[in-house]
């Protein structure tokens, strides 16, 4: 999260860092990085399609610890894990394991 703090202060300063949309374009902007990399050098629709479609395990920095991002040829949805979280009257804490919606 220092590291999204220090790009938010860069190029967003005197914005809202509590909009979480905000965080979820920063994530965004992390997975395209990531499945330009892996394209190498052929920059085709199919290859990034391909590349998109093949996520395995991700871990974003931004992400709560344990949800992971995972793709494939049937599945491209980019978020299909959550961990609940409950309001103690002065921070969120965690419970439960990681839930998954992914089909497969």
């Amino acid at each position: 999260m220092r590291t999204y703090r220090t790009f938010f202060e860069k190029y967003l300063a005197g914005s809202d860092i509590s909009n979480t949309s905000y965080l979820t374009g920063y994530q965004q902007g992390m997975v395209l990085e990531l499945i330009l990399k892996q394209c190498g050098d052929d920059l085709s629709r199919d290859n990034i399609i391909k590349q998109a479609k093949s996520l395995k395990d991700l871990v974003l920095a931004t992400a709560l610890p344990g949800v992971k991002i995972n793709t494939t040829a049937s599945n491209n949805m980019i978020w299909t894990q959550l961990q609940l979280q409950r309001w103690t009257g002065t921070r969120w804490e965690q419970f439960g394991e990681i839930l998954d919606a992914s089909s497969e």
